[in-house]
């Protein structure tokens, strides 16, 4: 029986599934759309941006591994073996590289939110701020199940920015072509309000929400950013989306942090208090349990994340 070292499993891991098939099985790689690439043998299954999903099966994933094992049928040792067998240089895997420029196309709606009622309210969202955002027109159902969430322009008319979270057993996360980060999903104070709380997902900010509707305060009275995701604060440079909000709220004076509890999480909050605390007071809220704000709602409403893997970021 083959072992492998904790290095060489790394290593492995390290291959994304273009640069399995570009190097390894070019015909099975084939051209689909706008960036987008599938597979012959099976044309639901895209890979876009370093990541991969199977929408007939509702699995995905990023690595050439996980795709092995979860649609080749291999097993992890054989999988390994493959990978390692193989020299398979890292092809560019940045296929949409200014997706600003391309065309901004909102995922088809489904006849239903059920799903994603279902699995937001399972990791603990309140119903009535599901409810709220789905009335908004902030979230909603795509006919592959998966959540969207919607940013909108600095007057609220028009979508700018789309993120895609899957609800079924997957990791599948990825924005829409043509989003603008710089208007990414966020929760307007209905009333005057001089704070900003800023959140790596949009999953966190409604986690944050509920929080404090659970403490029966009044969660639509406070200014709530997601960044859709974390950034490298290189340069002490701040996030776009959170540029352009305070170009946009000169009220703002202070913000406050709620990163993961985690590396990249703890960097990106230094680097904004860099960049920020000669201008606004910058706060770090720590995490109370775990790695991030739904760690904490979850531990709160004891619910078991490590059920499903449809918690997993």
């Amino acid at each position: 029986m083959a072992y492998f070292t904790k290095e060489q499993i790394i290593k492995a891991k390290e291959v994304d599934l273009y640069s399995y098939l570009k190097s390894y099985d070019p015909e099975e790689l084939v051209y689909d759309s706008k960036d987008t690439y599938t597979t012959r043998t099976h044309d639901s299954l895209k890979i876009n941006n370093g990541m991969w999903y199977w929408f007939s099966r509702g699995i995905g994933g990023k690595t050439a591994l996980e795709y092995l094992i979860k649609v080749r049928n291999y097993k992890f040792i054989d999988a390994v073996s493959l990978l390692l067998d193989k020299e398979i240089p890292k092809q560019n895997t940045s296929y949409i590289l200014e997706t600003i420029n391309k065309e901004f196309i909102l995922p088809l709606k489904d006849s239903t939110n059920k799903d994603i009622i279902s699995y937001l309210h399972g990791r603990g969202i309140s119903l009535s701020i599901i409810d709220e955002c789905i009335n908004r027109g902030l979230i909603y159902q795509d006919i592959h199940k998966n959540v969207v969430f919607l940013g909108y322009d600095n007057n609220c008319y028009q979508p700018r920015y789309a993120g895609i979270r899957g609800t079924n057993n997957t990791r599948f996360m990825h924005d829409i072509y043509g989003s603008n980060k710089a208007y990414s999903f966020r929760l307007e104070a209905i009333c005057k309000n001089d704070s900003l709380h800023l959140f790596e997902s949009a999953i966190d900010l409604l986690s944050f929400a509920t929080l404090k509707e659970i403490n029966k305060e009044h969660w639509d009275e406070e200014n709530l950013l997601s960044l859709a995701g974390i950034y490298n604060p290189k340069n002490n440079k701040t996030p776009q989306a959170l540029t352009v909000y305070l170009q946009n709220h000169s009220n703002i004076n202070k913000i406050i942090l709620h990163f993961d509890n985690d590396k990249a999480g703890i960097l990106a909050s230094k680097g904004i208090v860099n960049a920020l605390s000669d201008r606004y007071k910058v706060i770090v809220e720590p995490i109370r349990y775990g790695k991030d704000v739904n760690d904490y709602l979850c531990y709160k409403l004891k619910i078991n994340k490590n059920l499903n893997e449809n918690y997993a970021r």
